[in-house]
């Protein structure tokens, strides 16, 4: 039995978000799996998808461990999420290895940052969460290799992936409006009353959060370097 939440509404948020985008990581990476043209990437994409199951269970986990419902906590998060996977549907198999690697990317980097504002305990959790587990090295040796096959994918692909850091940028930044303790979160604030939230998406805070977002395609350019393709 629950005796209600035991932190602030912004580190649920997060947790909520991260747990439903593990999810929905495990399921296309097991479809990747199924579609993959060799026993060698069916089994690598398998054992990836195993892990994000692993990681999902650990969030669902720490959700209930904080009093909340996990489901609950990850219901705000289903539409645009969704959403994003809807905008970003991929033609071809290596379109989705490239949506893996640039789109998880992403969302891993923005991941980290908020943990970084919240306790010490989220951030450990979050950090272990978006560990590396050779999905990058997999996804980036598996288009080199597509490329050096055929050179005329990399305009294409290469274009695919700027139009995905294009959508998860836009999509991050209206979950974020819409959530306004998870935009205190990433203004570096302190949770406090529902006035201090509903004034968390003020001018000031949304630049603050701008600049975070802008920060996160730092990486963009080595990922895209790891797959060869060009920015």
């Amino acid at each position: 039995m629950t005796t209600g939440p035991t932190a602030p509404p912004g580190v649920i948020d997060l947790l909520g978000l991260l747990a439903y985008a593990e999810l929905g990581s495990f399921f296309r990476l097991a479809d990747d799996a199924g579609l993959a043209p060799s026993l060698r990437s069916k089994g690598q994409l398998a054992a990836l998808a195993a892990t994000e199951q692993a990681h999902y269970q650990a969030l669902h986990d720490r959700l209930a461990e904080l009093g909340v419902e996990p489901e609950e906590a990850m219901e705000p998060f289903v539409a645009p999420l969704d959403l994003w996977h809807e905008r970003t549907e991929p033609q071809s198999w290596l379109e989705s290895l490239v949506k893996t690697y640039v789109g998880d990317g992403i969302a891993g980097d923005f991941y980290r940052k908020v943990a970084e504002l919240a306790d010490e305990e989220t951030r450990i959790l979050v950090e272990g969460v978006m560990a590396e587990t050779g999905r990058a090295e997999f996804v980036a040796e598996t288009v080199r290799a597509a490329l050096e096959e055929d050179p005329k994918l990399a305009g294409r692909l290469s274009l695919w992936a700027r139009r995905l850091v294009g959508e998860a940028l836009s999509q991050a930044q209206a979950v974020a409006v819409s959530r306004p303790e998870l935009a205190m979160l990433l203004a570096g604030k302190a949770p406090g009353d529902g006035r201090e939230a509903a004034e968390a998406a003020d001018l000031g805070d949304l630049a603050a959060v701008s600049r975070m977002f802008a920060s996160l395609t730092d990486r963009h350019a080595g990922r895209l370097k790891a797959m060869g393709l060009a920015e």
